[in-house]
């Protein structure tokens, strides 16, 4: 499992446990998996769709960044 933070400069979008995230990179959309590399990118307008138990939730986002490391996935992001 990983755990999600997603943060705008108004309020914490979501916070808690997610199976996978996937996120519209700068030069192409990745997907974070549990064991990730870390790793540091910038993100583009799109959606954000994260899977937490049989549910997946999508957020549009206007940019921002990513920010994997040891299973916590953080972005902080426009909406």
């Amino acid at each position: 499992m990983l755990h999600l933070r997603i943060v705008s400069p108004e309020k914490v979008v979501f916070d808690g446990e997610v199976e996978s995230v996937l996120v519209p990179g700068t030069l192409g959309s990745f997907e974070i998996l549990t064991d990730h590399a870390p790793i540091i990118s910038s993100l583009e307008e799109g959606v954000v769709e994260y899977k937490t138990h049989q549910q997946k939730q999508k957020i549009d986002i206007l940019g921002g960044f990513v920010q994997v490391k040891q299973n916590d996935v953080s972005l902080c992001v426009e909406v």
